[in-house]
C-alpha cells in the first residue's frame, strides 16, 4: 500500500517537474518572481587617469541603471534622453546608501551610475583610502564623459551625489580649478554633497600641517562653476562638530558666486545618518575638525542611522535633481 502511494506521489512529482521544465523560461520567471524590473541595469567599465601613477589608467567599474520608457515626451520627437546622477561612495566603499538613493532617483525617471573608486585601486578598507581627495577627482569627470556617450542619457543634464569622501568629490567637481584640470570642458549640472567635511575646505592652516595646500589637496572652493550645490549635514556630525562649518562655507561661497549653495542641517543626526545599516564607530584623523594634527589623539566618529531623517534627506535629493537637471 505504502509502495503504491510512493509510486503515485513520485509519478505526480515527476509530471509536475516535466510541466515546469516545458514552460517558457520567461513565463516561469514571471509566475514565480514577478515581472521584469522597470530598469535596464548594466555593469560597466571605463578608464580614468591614475594621478598616483602619472601616465597610467585605472579601470573603474560601476552599475548603470536606466529607467525604461521614462523619458519625457518631446514635441513630435518621441522620448527624450534622460538626465542622470553619478553616485559616489564614502571612505568605507560602496554600501547601502547608493542603492537607497538610486531606487528613488530611478523611480522619478532619473538614470544613475554608481561607481566603485576603491576596487580599481585595490583598496579594501577605509584606512587604505587615497592620501588626498584630489586623487579621485578624475574618476568623477571620467564617469561624466562616460555617461555623455550613452545613447539614452542627456550628457548636459548630469548631476553628482556623494557621501563623505564622495561628498568631497562632488564638492570639488563644482570648483572651476578642478573642472578645468579634469573635466575636458564638461561640468556637472547639479551637485549634492552629504557631510563633506566642510571645515577642511579652504583651510590653509590644516593643509599646511600636512605639507600641502587646499588647491593641491583638493579642497579649494573659491570660484565655482555656477551649478547649484546642496549640502546636507547632521547637527551632531563628528567631523565638523555640527553644521556650522558647512553653513559658513556656503555663506562664503554665495558671497562671491551668487546664491547657488544651500545647506540642510538635520537635528540630532550624526555623520552618515542616512547609512541605514548597523551603527558603527570609526577612528579618523580628520574627525573633530582635525584635532589629531595638533593633539596626536585619534578621534572617534559615530555613524548612527536615523530612518525618518534618511527618508527626508532622500526626498530632498530627488526634488533637488528633478528641479535642476
Amino acid at each position: 500500500m505504502a509502495w503504491q502511494w510512493l509510486k503515485a506521489t513520485g509519478l505526480t512529482a515527476l509530471a509536475t517537474v516535466a510541466i515546469f521544465a516545458a514552460m517558457p523560461a520567461r513565463a516561469l520567471d514571471d509566475a514565480s518572481f514577478g515581472p521584469a524590473p522597470p530598469l535596464d541595469v548594466s555593469f560597466v567599465k571605463f578608464q580614468s587617469p591614475n594621478l598616483a601613477s602619472p601616465g597610467t589608467m585605472l579601470t573603474i567599474q560601476g552599475k548603470l541603471s536606466v529607467p525604461r520608457h521614462a523619458g519625457r515626451q518631446g514635441l513630435g520627437h518621441g522620448h527624450r534622453k534622460l538626465p542622470a546622477v553619478l553616485i559616489l561612495h564614502g571612505s568605507a566603499g560602496v554600501d547601502a546608501r547608493g542603492d537607497f538613493y538610486e531606487a528613488a532617483l530611478n523611480a522619478s525617471g532619473i538614470a544613475t551610475l554608481q561607481i566603485d573608486m576603491w576596487q580599481a585601486r585595490g583598496i579594501t578598507n577605509a584606512g587604505q583610502r587615497p592620501a588626498a581627495p584630489i586623487l579621485t577627482y578624475p574618476d568623477a569627470f571620467s564617469a561624466l564623459s562616460f555617461l555623455a556617450q550613452q545613447p539614452g542619457i542627456d550628457g548636459v543634464r548630469v548631476g553628482v551625489l556623494g557621501f563623505s569622501w564622495g561628498g568631497l568629490v562632488s564638492m570639488g567637481a563644482a570648483e572651476r580649478l578642478y573642472a578645468g584640470q579634469f573635466g575636458a570642458g564638461r561640468t556637472f549640472k547639479a551637485h549634492v554633497a552629504h557631510y563633506p567635511v566642510c571645515y577642511a575646505w579652504n583651510n590653509a592652516a590644516l593643509l599646511g600641517a600636512l605639507h600641502s595646500t587646499p588647491a593641491q589637496f583638493g579642497v579649494q572652493w573659491l570660484a565655482l562653476t555656477g551649478a547649484p550645490v546642496l549640502i546636507q549635514v547632521g547637527a551632531k556630525d563628528g567631523y565638523d562638530n555640527g553644521s556650522g562649518p558647512c553653513e559658513a562655507l556656503a555663506q562664503s561661497a554665495n558671497a562671491s558666486n551668487g546664491s547657488i549653495v544651500s545647506v540642510n542641517a538635520y537635528p540630532g543626526a550624526t555623520h552618515g545618518w542616512d547609512r541605514l545599516m548597523v551603527p558603527m564607530v570609526v577612528s579618523d584623523p580628520f574627525a573633530n575638525q582635525g584635532s589629531y594634527f595638533s593633539t596626536g589623539v585619534l578621534p572617534a566618529v559615530a555613524f548612527t542611522p536615523a530612518v525618518e531623517q534618511a527618508y527626508q534627506a532622500r526626498a530632498r535629493v530627488v526634488r533637488f535633481f528633478a528641479k535642476h537637471l
